[in-house]
């Protein structure tokens, strides 16, 4: 029996692989998506180099593994495999059904995108920034006259807090050392508070600076705030703090940072194209190619029980009836195969019903061949006969003459009558099979040593043969044996290697010994292919031709079945499926 797979054979990776790379894959681009954007929104710039070697690196190695893949299928495709146009077309359909599916969130995405630019340059975001700002300095300006007037003008603290609100406090300090002691450009640890008036929480411990005029500002202690110094007199010093409004540096650095945020967005506005090009290459076509990818394992996978299916139904239409399909469990065709090989043992077991009936009418040819086979070699008998009778009658005294010659003859046409007919009585006669349990190897080893010894140039290769043992007619099966291993050695002039081996088959829910033997002879011409088991039929110049229709009955009489492979110039191997009685338990079924 010869099996199919229904896998591919040359499938490096299957589809639950192939969904685990997808599934990292997802992964790792949602990670490097992360920092993808960060660093566009960051800069306004496309990635640098190094980024962008990472980036295509996934999408570098999968256009490699679709790369294989679709070479395997060109090739498929140039060598004319069975069913790889029909995988070709279906992977078509599901990459056109992506396509199809993926233009128009494409088309949309980008239109949105560009539209999204478009409206948002419209607005005109930068003059409101900009405006902004300006009505910022304006009021910081304002701000400053103001104070400075306040502050020059003098005046008592409580009259001077209660003419403006935004004057938020006034503070005095004194110089404990004599004036000049100090650095004006820093800040004596001699100067004290005196008095102060206003808000608390702005209040000072020591003078920001000691020049008369404007504080520079220093945040967060001068958050919202600007300061203005007045020396009235030498040793004292007199500090103003004026409110800005409340969030005013707050706002004031929004407006900054959103000027920069910006100039990001107009950049990336500018370049729109590229980054539209970087996000499809290192985010949607890696998507797309583990698309193509899964579809052309899942296309092989789909499509190979119907290739097996198509290359088992033209095998048994050139009449190999012993093919068998293997199916995977979970195959989706598991049912259409396993009905296939029913249907394909029951047409072997109605061609062997129907071969037995075909025999019935061959004994009928079979007797006559046997009446013509007896009929010619009587000829010469007579003949013989005649001739010796003639001489004793005419010359009595000389027939010794002639009397050698004619017995030879007679001895030899009636020892081909006796070989004739005791084979006619092996193959005529009932065959009922008397089994025994019968260990397989041990009958090989004595069947072939006889011949080790009388063919020197003959080598016997038994290493693949297995100590079985089963029910069997031995006397049967070493008969058949004989004839079978006596055809080899007839195949190779006596010169060359027979193996034997045995393997272990199952077929539907019977176990079988499949028995082989091969020899490397001249091979058996396709002409006389289907008469090899014709009785009478014979390629020899000697014998009777019925040595493998004995086979083929010894083995039908056992349950078996018997064909053979052979290729003109390398040899013949005969199979023999032998039914076995007890069951295996610890070998593997093919």
């Amino acid at each position: 029996m010869k099996t199919l797979r229904t896998s591919p054979k040359y499938a490096f990776i299957d589809v639950r692989g192939l969904a685990f790379i997808y599934l990292i894959l997802c992964i790792i681009m949602a990670l490097f998506s992360k920092t993808f954007f960060t660093e566009i929104l960051r800069k306004g710039t496309i990635p640098s180099p190094l980024q962008l070697i990472t980036f295509f690196t996934i999408p570098g190695a999968l256009l490699l593994l679709m790369s294989f893949s679709l070479l395997s299928l060109i090739r498929d495709i140039l060598g004319r495999r069975t069913g790889s146009r029909f995988q070709a077309r279906l992977m078509a359909y599901f990459i056109v059904t992506v396509i199809f599916a993926a233009v128009p969130v494409t088309i949309i995405t980008v239109q949105s995108l560009y539209e999204l630019a478009r409206f948002w340059r419209s607005i005109d975001m930068d003059e409101a920034l900009n405006n902004a700002q300006a009505l910022a300095l304006e009021n910081y300006s304002l701000r400053l006259e103001r104070l400075e007037r306040l502050a020059l003008e003098g005046g008592e603290p409580e009259d001077l807090l209660r003419r403006d609100e935004c004057l938020l406090g006034i503070q005095d300090f004194r110089l404990r050392a004599a004036p000049g002691g100090g650095d004006s450009g820093g800040v004596p640890a001699d100067w004290t508070g005196e008095s102060y008036w206003g808000r608390a929480g702005i209040r000072q411990s020591v003078p920001p600076d000691l020049r008369q005029g404007f504080v520079s500002r220093h945040l967060p202690r001068d958050e919202d705030l600007i300061r203005y110094i007045v020396l009235p007199r030498p040793g004292e010093l007199r500090l103003f703090s004026y409110s800005l409004g409340e969030g005013f540096d707050r706002a004031l650095k929004t407006i900054t940072g959103e000027q920069a945020n910006l100039e990001i967005i107009e950049s990336l506005r500018k370049n729109m194209r590229t980054l539209l090009i970087l996000y499809y290459g290192v985010f949607f076509f890696p998507t797309l190619m583990m698309t193509v990818i899964i579809t052309l394992s899942f296309s092989r996978k789909l499509t190979q029980p119907i290739v097996e299916l198509t290359e088992a139904t033209r095998r048994v239409a050139e009449g190999d009836f012993s093919i068998q399909i293997m199916s995977r469990p979970g195959d989706e065709l598991g049912l259409l195969i396993r009905s296939f090989n029913a249907m394909v043992q029951d047409l072997e077991k109605s061609r062997t019903a129907l071969v037995k009936a075909e025999k019935i009418s061959i004994w009928q040819n079979m007797a006559q061949q046997l009446a013509h086979e007896i009929k010619n070699p009587l000829t010469p008998i007579r003949l013989s006969a005649e001739r010796l009778l003639r001489r004793w009658r005419n010359d009595p005294g000389n027939i010794g003459e002639i009397l050698e010659s004619s017995m030879l003859a007679v001895i030899q046409e009636t020892e081909g009558l006796s070989n004739l007919l005791t084979e006619f009585r092996t193959l005529s006669r009932p065959m009922e099979a008397s089994l025994t349990n019968t260990s397989l190897r041990e009958l090989i080893e004595e069947t072939a040593a006889p011949y080790r010894s009388s063919f020197p140039a003959l080598r016997f290769n038994l290493d693949y043969v297995e100590d079985i043992s089963f029910g069997m007619d031995r006397r049967h099966i070493s008969q058949a044996l004989v004839n079978l291993i006596g055809n080899a050695i007839d195949a190779m002039n006596g010169r060359g290697t027979i193996e034997i081996r045995t393997d272990l088959v199952k077929k539907r829910d019977i176990r079988y010994c499949r028995l082989s033997i091969r020899d490397t002879g001249k091979g058996i011409p396709k002409a006389v292919r289907n008469e090899i088991f014709t009785p009478y039929f014979t390629t020899k110049t000697s014998g009777t031709g019925l040595g493998l229709s004995i086979v083929e009955r010894i083995v039908n009489e056992h349950g078996g079945t018997i064909w053979f492979n052979s290729a003109e110039g390398t040899g013949t191997t005969f199979f023999i499926d032998l039914p076995m009685e007890e069951p295996l338990d610890q070998h593997t079924d093919h």
